[in-house]
Formats: structure tokens, C-alpha cells, sequence
């Protein structure tokens, strides 16, 4: 069966502060392209991620949490 796979993902993270969830949130942003959408609810960090095939997905996602991690390392001023 030919075709094209759509998958997505949708990833949340609670932060202390909604402040602080637009810190991180607007240092990810400047990374965003066509795969992912990184948004605040309250605060909650949320970020969708749609790719063409796992692998893809998989990779998007590998990358984005490593710059989740590195966004609050700085944050913590570690």
C-alpha cells in the first residue's frame, strides 16, 4: 500500500512559572521550522511535532530536547 505516513507528537512541559515556560519557549522558537510548534498555555510549555515517518520524528524530537535541555541549563546559570 503506497502512501504517505503522517505522523505527530505532542509534548508538554510544567514549569514553575508561566514566566518561565516563555523563557524557554522563546529561546526554542528561534530553532522552529516546518516540523514543530513550540506554544505557552499557562505554564506549560507545549510543543507539536508532525514529520513524514517516524525516523523523522524521532529525530525532530531528539533534537528539540536536547534544546530544551540546553535552554534550562542556561536558565539555571549552569
Amino acid at each position: 500500500m503506497a502512501g504517505t505516513v503522517d505522523v505527530r507528537c505532542r509534548l508538554r512541559f510544567a514549569y514553575r512559572s508561566k514566566a518561565r515556560a516563555e523563557r524557554i519557549a522563546r529561546s526554542l522558537r528561534v530553532d522552529d521550522e516546518a516540523f514543530i510548534t513550540t506554544t505557552v498555555d499557562g505554564r506549560t510549555l507545549v510543543a507539536e511535532a508532525e514529520a513524514d515517518s517516524f525516523l523523522s520524528l524521532l529525530h525532530t524530537l531528539d533534537d528539540y530536547l536536547a534544546c530544551v535541555a540546553v535552554a534550562e541549563k542556561v536558565l539555571r546559570g549552569g
